[in-house]
């Protein structure tokens, strides 16, 4: 049928077109990528499969304009992914002890502080190697990659960098999100291979829990009894409501604390978890929620996958940034990322493998859907509400940095 669609060039450039496509793209390009040796261990398996593929499809000329219209009126008008990011959120919020919930909170942005330490440290010294001071490694390479992106990190860096030193955005810009392409990729390699650590040094690793249970002494939430397909429902509007009211408050009630802008992600995890920790929610709710957080992350997850390859990958950018000494300090920088945040975790009571993915490789990576590929590249898609505090409050933390950084550098 799609063959068809695409010989005539006739596909709906709505809901139903682009929700059609995405499906059969992702179900047949993530089989294969699932049982393609050496790719689906070291590389990142089916998900990672299924983006590049399709941002193939867009480089090569292969996609029709109309398939394109399509899959970005999902991603882009319809905005999918903020609907499946929310329900992760969520679901993973919900599903967590309230006593170990907060606790992990409070010690997490420490952690993330010793990631970007971490990415510092190696940083310098690598790009020392190399010949490149100090104030051009920290201000081209290491803040643009432990920023939380592009539209939440390597634009706003470059708007701090033209009014703080009066040079071209554009020309910061440019150098910024070709290193952060590069970055990105290792943290999608560096992800599957600390899933295959976990797996043979179990001690190091939670297998999708954040928190050592040992370092935190909490009580059983109370048991969920009979879930419904009402309680599923319930987690929908749980996710959507607590998205409108993160998003109003980001948007008109508090824009910005300090100067410093805060995504509407990162009030969306800080309401949730004031929503889990009041107690409020029921258990067969927070079950509900937790469910369709499992359906979203298990069976949507390669559609979407589909979409971040169209709309959200250039691979121009990643062959134009390619060369010898970019590829070696970005990929070192993420390592510095990693082991910062893996000491730093393990020293607050979190498990290595987890916090350095989380406050590691998910500050290194490209925000939101570098998120997604990072854990699904790991199969960790339940850490996705610390992710978005990396990539949102995180990123927020590496700007407030960047603006001194900047001043001091000139």
């Amino acid at each position: 049928t799609l063959l068809l669609s695409h010989f005539y060039n006739a596909i709906p450039t709505d809901l139903v077109g682009g929700f059609a496509l995405m499906f059969v793209m992702g179900a047949i390009f993530g089989e294969i990528g699932k049982r393609l040796p050496i790719f689906n261990k070291y590389i990142g398996g089916a998900p990672v499969m299924i983006f590049l593929v399709a941002a193939y499809f867009v480089y090569a000329g292969i996609f029709t304009q109309k398939e394109i219209d399509a899959i970005s009126n999902v991603m882009d008008k319809s905005n999918f992914l903020n609907l499946f990011i929310a329900v992760l959120i969520t679901g993973a919020i919900l599903s967590v002890n309230r006593k170990l919930l907060l606790k992990s909170l409070l010690g997490y942005i420490p952690t993330i502080l010793a990631g970007i330490v971490g990415a510092s440290l190696f940083g310098i010294v690598i790009g020392l190697c190399f010949g490149i001071p100090v104030d051009r490694i920290m201000m081209l390479y290491v803040l643009p990659i432990m920023g939380g992106g592009n539209g939440a990190g390597a634009v706003p860096l470059s708007e701090i960098y033209h009014s703080v030193t009066g040079r071209s955005r554009e020309e910061y810009y440019s150098t910024a999100i070709a290193i952060l392409t590069i970055a990105n990729i290792f943290a999608i390699i560096f992800a599957a291979l600390l899933d295959m650590v976990g797996k043979k040094y179990t001690w190091l690793s939670g297998e999708g829990e954040l928190v050592r249970k040992a370092s935190f002494k909490t009580e059983d939430d109370e048991k969920a009894g009979q879930i419904t397909h009402r309680e599923t429902a319930v987690g929908m509007v749980l996710s959507t409501t607590c998205f409108l009211l993160a998003y109003v408050v980001a948007k008109k009630i508090l824009p910005s604390i300090g100067g410093v802008s805060i995504h509407y992600f990162a009030w969306m995890v800080l309401i949730v978890a004031a929503l889990n920790a009041s107690g409020l929610c029921s258990p067969e709710i927070k079950a509900g929620a937790k469910r369709l957080s499992d359906f979203f992350s298990k069976q949507l997850l390669w559609v979407l996958m589909v979409g971040v390859g169209v709309c959200y990958t250039d691979l121009q950018e990643i062959i134009d940034a390619l060369t010898f000494a970019n590829v070696v300090i970005a990929a070192i920088i993420v390592v510095g990322a990693v082991v910062g945040a893996a000491i730093g975790g393990w020293l607050i009571g979190f498990y290595p493998i987890e916090s350095s993915i989380t406050a590691g490789l998910c500050m290194a990576n490209r925000g939101g859907s570098g998120d997604l590929e990072v854990l699904s590249a790991c199969n960790r898609m339940s850490l996705i509400s610390y992710a978005q505090i990396s990539s949102r409050l995180g990123g927020g933390i590496v700007l407030v940095i960047a603006s001194i950084v900047f001043s001091m550098m000139v």
